[in-house]
């Protein structure tokens, strides 16, 4: 049987994309390497609690009747989802949190201003400038080069304890380059978590959106493979013809739509790609600690998100140790603005470390199992240093879990558990080899909007033919 797309990964970016070919009568089979749709973003259960791998929120909040030219609106409307089906709770309030200093943030972007003339007053009209610069900025052209995100803020605020704390945020949710990050996802990012804010939906979370996003790729006409990884790539005199899976099957296709990372898909090809279309392998990766308490346990807050940096300095690097402890963000999932008919999640805490992937990956399973345990512990207490809490939130605990960048790989596939992917994008989705592109984290889009977003303009700019 042959197909017009092959959709490698059922995360976000590759199910908004099957949606999109499927409604264009495309015949298109989407892949999945896993047991469950998500990618990235999933869930999984553990002693009857659900746990979400990647959603801390979801950016780019905007209110039902929001004008059609806002990210997610554009969304809805191409994948012909109603905007009341997401059933969208917004944040109740998130801080970023330096020594001597804290910003707070809304889905009102005036709170933000507001918190930066208290604390910077001096930037004031630098911000205000550096916003027009933001605003006016056409972040989407595929044709976009890197460009230093810090030199162009440089060109606008003077001090760098302002630039770090901007920075901060937008760099745990989506920079696969250290210590800098790309001036187009710096804008998308600013605008998502600044401007429009963070939500989330009213009930099962993460959950929610892959089952809505699944029914409609299936009611649509599509296919859906799952434990059905790709092992190869076949092409063709320079042009893609079949893909191999994992079990040895040969599917004819004319297009590959990959959303499995750059490097993670030319790995894969038959046919070997050189040179400047070379990716860079991911190095940026993540420890993840969960914690559900007692549930008379009070964490005395009300925010959503804490980003946070103790140091005298902010480093986005890959760690010399096993995690960095000296920045991070702290996840309070059950705060949202939910209603009283809502099923919101357990009372929760989340807490994420930069972490060292090679030093995941190298330990002995024993080592392993000591050190995710130790550092889980290292990890919560951070975070009770952080919010200034004297009660132990481990006390009673009803759940402890976390997972590591091996975690990642072994689910995801992703080379070093990157979840950011390779600092090396392909904005324009093309790979040098015809009919083989890239949507997703390596296409340039990022969080679970940006994907959505990158499997709808890839599939509408090259599959649709």
């Amino acid at each position: 049987m042959k197909y017009d797309t092959v959709i490698i990964g059922a995360g976000m970016s590759g199910l908004a994309a099957g949606i999109r070919l499927a409604h264009f009568d495309k015949k298109v089979l989407i892949c999945e390497r896993h047991y469950r749709e998500g990618g990235l973003n999933s869930y999984y259960d553990r002693n009857n609690f659900k746990l979400e791998t990647g959603l801390h929120a979801m950016t780019n909040f905007v209110p039902r009747g929001a004008p059609k030219s806002m990210p997610l609106m554009k969304i809805l409307r191409q994948l012909k989802i109603p905007y009341d089906a997401l059933e969208l709770r917004e944040q109740r309030g998130s801080s970023i949190v330096f020594p001597g200093h804290m910003l707070e943030f809304s889905n009102d972007y005036a709170e933000f201003l507001q918190s930066v003339a208290e604390q910077f007053p001096a930037e004031m009209d630098n911000l205000n400038r550096l916003d027009r610069f933001i605003v006016e900025h056409d972040a989407t052209r595929m044709e976009n080069g890197y460009i230093s995100a810090r030199k162009v803020i440089g060109e606008y605020i003077t001090d760098p304890l302002l630039t770090d704390m901007i920075l901060c945020p937008l760099m745990y949710y989506g920079s696969a380059n250290e210590r800098d990050m790309d001036l187009a996802q710096f804008v998308l990012l600013y605008r998502s978590v600044f401007h429009e804010g963070f939500c989330r939906p009213a009930s099962n979370g993460i959950e929610h959106i892959i089952k809505l996003l699944k029914q409609r790729y299936q009611e649509s006409g599509g296919e859906l493979r799952l434990n059905c990884g790709i092992s190869s790539i076949k092409s063709s005199s320079g042009k893609v013809c079949a893909v191999e899976t994992a079990t040895g099957e040969i599917i004819e296709t004319d297009h590959v739509l990959s959303s499995a990372g750059a490097f993670e898909t030319f790995s894969i090809c038959e046919e070997k790609l050189f040179g400047e279309m070379l990716p860079l392998e991911g190095q940026l990766a993540f420890m993840e600690s969960m914690v559900i308490p007692r549930a008379d346990f009070d964490f005395k807050t009300d925010k959503t998100i804490v980003f946070f940096n103790n140091a005298d300095s902010f480093d986005f690097s890959n760690p010399l140790d096993m995690c960095d402890y000296r920045s991070g963000i702290i996840c309070f999932p059950h705060n949202f603005k939910f209603n009283m008919e809502d099923s919101p999640p357990e009372k929760m805490l989340r807490v994420s470390l930069l972490a060292n992937s090679r030093a995941w990956h190298t330990m002995s399973k024993e080592e392993y199992a000591e050190n995710k345990k130790t550092i889980a512990l290292r990890a919560v207490r951070i975070a009770e240093s952080v919010l200034g809490l004297k009660d132990d939130v481990l006390d009673g605990a009803r759940l402890t879990d976390s997972f590591t960048p091996r975690t990642v790989t072994r689910f995801t596939g992703k080379i070093n558990g990157a979840i950011y992917g390779s600092p090396t994008k392909y904005k324009d989705g093309r790979t040098g080899i015809d009919g083989l592109y890239l949507c997703g984290t390596d296409q340039g889009f990022l969080g679970i909007t940006g994907a959505m977003l990158s499997g709808i303009s890839i599939a509408n700019t090259y599959l649709m033919l």
